[in-house]
Formats: structure tokens, C-alpha cells, sequence
């Protein structure tokens, strides 16, 4: 189905009654479940915005540590989840049918984690790319300290998917639950969408039926004509995963929720170039398990032959790896120029997409955790 555009039909802007247009108000959303330690710098980031929120709300969501208290503190309103089983997406849900009421169609709504600080420029930077074809725009997310090897090859990882972005003018394929601001009216058509059986997920804001609802509702506000971006100056700093189990749930949940969310939709304009990918990580991961059989085959027979053709194709991927990971600084650039790791790395990843794949054809329930 061809949807038409809903920038053409934008509300226009709220009146004073001088007659003049007045700025959007913007509604900051930090969903949040046990982040006593985190959430007082999210709060912090938030305030010292170029352009600060009107009104902060943290949305409890089943907390048993201080959250409330240190949110409160922080000057933050709270809003405590009730009944919630549907992680954050539910307890968002509750929030936005409670909030949305009192706003505008050209009002904003900044959604963000709350292990996530904003750089000063991104609420100033994304009301700016906020014209009228695009229904949201997303953070470009940065992988914060430490974290020791695992933590590097993840901040390597999040920097290239940053130069990911810059190459293909700053279009966001994944309005990242990190941090995205969404408009207002854009929020009703997709929660409109859904009561008509236009896009499923439910009959609220956020998908009750997806593992990754940010990844849903990229395509959900893409399916409805618009546009989503990622500009220069909407850098945030997230959270890493520590050790091995954590980035294993973290991944396995990405994944599996991005191709359950393409089966659900279906091939579509919005949805061809995602699918594509995806069959192309499946070749990636055919590829280098043919390569690593092949490599061990020969050094199994102890006679490995290394022509010149194959070892400047090697030191040219070793060159485009080292390149790629100018933004993480030299020790990352190091170890990106030493390949094994960043192998095993990869190897780790194809591993998460082969298992999604494998409980999806088994139909196995996977069910949303914390990492």
C-alpha cells in the first residue's frame, strides 16, 4: 500500500493571542526500572540543554531501589506504572495516554533511557531537523567509559555505526531508545494506525508485541510517509555491556526483535531495504564460516599458502578496520589494527544471528530482559 505523506497535512503551529505562532513545548519521557545510580546524570544532561525540556517526567516502571526518590531529588516529576507487564514499552504507554492529553499536535515528546546522557546540542539540534516531513529524529549513541575489552570493541562498534549514519546523510534506520524526539501528532497517526489494523502491535503509542520497540516504531512512523533522521549534535552516551551474559540478552533481544518486527510487516517499500540487509548479514556470516574452514584446512595439512594477491586483500581490510575506528580514539584504532580480536568480535555477532534465526524456526519464545 502506498501511504501519502503526513507532513503535507501538519497541524499548524499553537497561536497566542497576539496572533503570533509559539514554539512547541517539548515533554522529556525517561522510562526507567531500578536506575538510582544513572538517573540523576540523565536528569542533569537534560537541564543543561541548549534548549531544556518544559517539563521533565521519569516513568517508574516497577522500581524496588531509590529511582523515585533520587528523580524527585533531581527535579524531576515521577509517574509509577501501574500494573505494568509489558516492560517499557507498557509503562511508556501508561505515560504518554496520561501526558498527551494536555499537548498539542506540533508539541514535542523527547523519549530517552535512562542510562543515557544527552550532549548539550541534542534537543536544539533535533527541534531544528524537525521540519515537515520528518515524524522523529533519533540519537547518534555513543558507547560511554570503561567496560575494559568488551566495553572497546563496543565503543568501536557504536562509532562506526556513527560514520553509518554521517555516509547516508544523517536518514536514522532505527529511532534509537536511547534518546528520540518524536512530535507529538506523529505519536496519535501511529496510535490511530494501530486502532485501525493499519500496522499492529496493539492499540497504544509503543508495540506491546515486539522484543526492540524502538525498532518497531521506526518502521510503524515510516510506514505512515515519514522521515526519520539523525543529525549532527544529537550524540549520546549509553550504557556498555560488562561481561559476555549481558551482551549475549542485549544482542539475542536486538536481533530477534528486528526480524520478527520484518516478518510482521512484511516486504514493503519501508521494509525491502531492512530485509535486504539482513540477508546480507546471512551471507557474511556463510562467507567468513567458509573462509575460517578454509584456512583450517590448509594449515591442517601444513602447507598454508599466503600469495601477495591475498595478503594486500588482508592488509587492506585490516586498513578499513583501523580507518573505521578513528572516532574511538588510537587504543581502539590498535586494536581494531590487530583483526583476531575484532574476529572473535565478529564471530560473537554472527553467533546472535544464527541463534535468532534458529529459535525463530523453532518457534521459541524469547521474552524481554534488563541487561
Amino acid at each position: 500500500m502506498r501511504w501519502p505523506r503526513p507532513g503535507r497535512r501538519r497541524p499548524a503551529p499553537r497561536a497566542r493571542h497576539d496572533g503570533t505562532a509559539t514554539a512547541p513545548r517539548v515533554l522529556a519521557l525517561i522510562p526507567a526500572h531500578n536506575e538510582a545510580e544513572r538517573i540523576a546524570a540523565a536528569i542533569a544532561a537534560l537541564h543543561r540543554q541548549e534548549r531544556p525540556p518544559h517539563r521533565i517526567v521519569v516513568v517508574a516502571d516497577n522500581c524496588t531501589d531509590e529511582t523515585v526518590e533520587s528523580a524527585r531529588a533531581n527535579g524531576a516529576t515521577v509517574i509509577e506504572s501501574q500494573d505494568n507487564r509489558h516492560k517499557k514499552a507498557g509503562a511508556l504507554n501508561q505515560a504518554l495516554g496520561r501526558l498527551l492529553t494536555g499537548l498539542d499536535d506540533t508539541d514535542l515528546v523527547l523519549v530517552q533511557d535512562a542510562d543515557t546522557v544527552l550532549q548539550p546540542s541534542f534537543l536544539a539540534s533535533a527541534i531544528a531537523a524537525m521540519d515537515s516531513t520528518v515524524g522523529a529524529v533519533g540519537g547518534i549513541f555513543y558507547g560511554e567509559r570503561g567496560g575494559g575489552l568488551l566495553g572497546a570493541l563496543q565503543r568501536i562498534e557504536f562509532h562506526r555505526y556513527a560514520r553509518e549514519i554521517a555516509r547516508r546523510e544523517f536518514r536514522a534506520d532505527v529511532l534509537t531508545g536511547t534518546a528520540t524526539l518524536f512530535r507529538v501528532g506523529t505519536l496519535r497517526e501511529v496510535r490511530r494506525a494501530r486502532l485501525d489494523g493499519l500496522i499492529g502491535g496493539g492499540t497504544s503509542y509503543y508495540s506491546l508485541a515486539s522484543l526492540t520497540e524502538d525498532d518497531e516504531i521506526t518502521k510503524a512512523v515510516r510506514t505512515l510517509g515519514y522521515r526519520t533522521v539523525s543529525p549532527p549534535g544529537c550524540g549520546v552516551v549509553t550504557e556498555v555491556m560488562t561481561s559476555l551474559p549481558k551482551l549475549w540478552h542485549q544482542r539475542l533481544r536486538w536481533q530477534r526483535g528486528a526480524l520478527e518486527n520484518l516478518r510482521d510487516y512484511g516486504w514493503t517499500r519501508v521494509t525491502a531495504p531492512y530485509i535486504v540487509r539482513q540477508a546480507f548479514m546471512g551471507l557474511s556470516v556463510l562467507f567468513l564460516a567458509l573462509y575460517l574452514v578454509f584456512t583450517g584446512w590448509m594449515l591442517a595439512r601444513g602447507r598454508p599458502q599466503f600469495t601477495p594477491f591475498w595478503i594486500a586483500v588482508g592488509l587492506v581490510f585490516v586498513a578499513e578496520k583501523v580507518v573505521t575506528a578513528h572516532g574511538a580514539g588510537w587504543k581502539s584504532q590498535l586494536l581494531a589494527g590487530t583483526l583476531a580480536v575484532e574476529l572473535a568480535y565478529d564471530m560473537f555477532q554472527h553467533a546472535v544471528y544464527v541463534r535468532s534465526l534458529w529459535d525463530m524456526a523453532r518457534g521459541r519464545e524469547e521474552h524481554w530482559r534488563a541487561t
